[in-house]
């Protein structure tokens, strides 16, 4: 990192300019946008300009203090006035550095915002995937399922790229070479801090290479998607609609089970009946008399002709659901970066890994295609000019919401990311009324109500720990 080129201090720095010197470095890093970290941030931990002139050279405390050697400060007199003064010194150094700081509070503020956006976003795109995805299967007749997974989750590949795209237009007078290679350099970075779980990084840490990480865990999380994803095709030729909306969605449970001995989340009476309520709510909707009777019996015929190869699809799409909540958060996990990490280096890295995931999966998972076909178990079949065009707005629009749904993961936490996914049962019932004119049922409206006070329980237990993190946090500060 270049040094400014301000007068120098005379003498070593003190303990309390390197603690101001560094506020400063830390405050900078958090007000920055997406790009703007992209180009400030110094791997080397707790570098800051020591021997450079403003702030850093300049003494924290009144000229009254004297300091010894290792920077503790110690006065002459020790009369009633002057230990005030020390106090309130110290308060407010701590205070600069307190969780609770404007920069902070922003910082947390600016969290919820993106979360906010990602979590509209996902939902429209969600619901624009499932109708068109239905509509190219039910009316067009192309039902290729494993091809369709293999396309959806390719699609993610375009992630990176575009995101690319985007910052580069934010710095159009920046040169491609320069711009590229800082952007790999925050890529980097933020791998090693998600690698050692620290956005503290040590200087051995620094000097490791964090690609080999990065390749084994995004082919193990891709490995947990697909297998994951694909229960979900499998089940639907033997058990009913009905049955596997209830059971997939119960991946908001199996999320919240993983998410206490993997993340270390508590287990907290909201956030149990939350979920519970969710589930709840799916349920009621799935088996509910809100849809069509004629239309719901008609769907489930296929799975009452055998009774036991509806038990085995339900076995089947159980075993999705249970993969599904681990996927999420195994992907918090090993993927995401730690806690205290801003927003927008989350957003780029959440991307990121949301293409090399499509990368994996086009360079890899193509090779059961070819098998599928010469076995007969699904030909390998061209799209009509209509179902092509379909499918592509449903890719498209897949693609989009695995980049918003990965970073709400990030931003947030598996288990409200998975409830908040719920919330698509209701207005993909919505979107079918404005379609097709089947109207909403009372079950239907009751399960999403339920779903809908669920998440914002969640959401609000979830603001609460924040805050009361925060408050303890900023006590411990005080007493320091």
């Amino acid at each position: 990192m270049p040094l400014s080129q301000g007068p120098p201090s005379e003498g070593p720095p003190s303990e309390d300019a390197y603690a101001a010197d560094r506020e400063d470095t830390d405050e900078d890093e958090d007000e920055g946008t997406d790009d703007d970290e992209m180009w400030n941030w110094d791997p080397r931990p707790n570098v800051t300009s020591q021997l450079s002139g403003g702030r850093a050279a300049d003494p924290l405390l009144p000229d009254d203090v004297q300091r010894t050697p290792r920077g503790r400060s110690s006065y002459e007199s020790v009369g009633g006035e002057v230990e005030q003064r020390e106090r309130e010194a110290r308060r407010h150094e701590m205070r600069s550095r307190s969780p609770v700081s404007v920069s902070t509070r922003a910082e947390n503020r600016k969290k919820y915002v993106l979360a906010a956006v990602f979590l509209v976003l996902s939902l429209v795109t969600f619901v624009i995937q499932t109708e068109t995805a239905q509509y190219i299967q039910r009316d067009l007749g192309w039902k290729k399922a494993y091809a369709m997974l293999y396309l959806n989750h390719g699609s993610w590949a375009i992630l990176w790229p575009t995101q690319l795209l985007i910052l580069k237009l934010r710095k159009p007078s920046v040169p491609w070479r320069p711009f590229l290679a800082a952007h790999l350099r925050h890529i980097k970075t933020t791998a090693q801090m998600v690698r050692y779980r620290t956005t503290r990084l040590s200087h051995s840490a620094v000097q490791k290479d964090p690609t080999t990480y990065m390749f084994r865990m995004i082919a193990f999380i891709t490995c947990a998607l697909t297998i994951a994803g694909s229960t979900w095709y499998i089940a639907i030729s033997l058990t009913t609609p009905s049955d596997i909306t209830a059971i997939y969605n119960c991946s908001a449970f199996f999320a919240y089970a993983f998410s206490i001995p993997l993340l270390g989340e508590k287990v907290k009476t909201e956030k149990v009946v939350s979920v519970a309520v969710a589930i709840m709510g799916v349920l009621i909707v799935a088996y509910g008399d809100g849809a069509s009777s004629g239309e719901r019996a008609k769907s489930d015929k296929r799975g009452e002709v055998d009774g036991s190869m509806r038990v085995v699809g339900n076995v089947i799409i159980g075993i999705g659901s249970v993969l599904y909540g681990f996927y999420e958060v195994l992907y918090k996990k090993v993927a995401c970066p730690p806690d205290g990490t801003s927003s927008g280096r989350s957003v780029i890295f959440a991307n990121t890994v949301g293409s090399g995931i499509g990368a994996f999966t086009l360079l890899v998972l193509w090779i059961p295609l070819p098998i599928l076909h010469i076995t007969g178990i699904e030909k390998f079949e061209l799209p009509s000019r209509e179902a092509a065009i379909m499918l592509a707005i449903s890719v498209f629009a897949n693609a989009v919401f695995s980049g918003a749904f990965l970073a709400l993961i990030s931003l947030t936490s598996p288990v409200l990311s998975s409830v908040a996914g719920l919330l698509t049962i209701f207005l993909v019932a919505i979107t079918d009324w404005m379609i097709t004119g089947t109207p909403v049922g009372f079950a239907a409206l009751v399960g999403g109500l339920l779903i809908i006070g669920a998440f914002l329980l969640l959401s609000w237990s979830t603001w609460k720990e924040m805050n009361e993190e925060k408050k303890r946090e900023d006590d411990i500060s005080d007493e320091d």
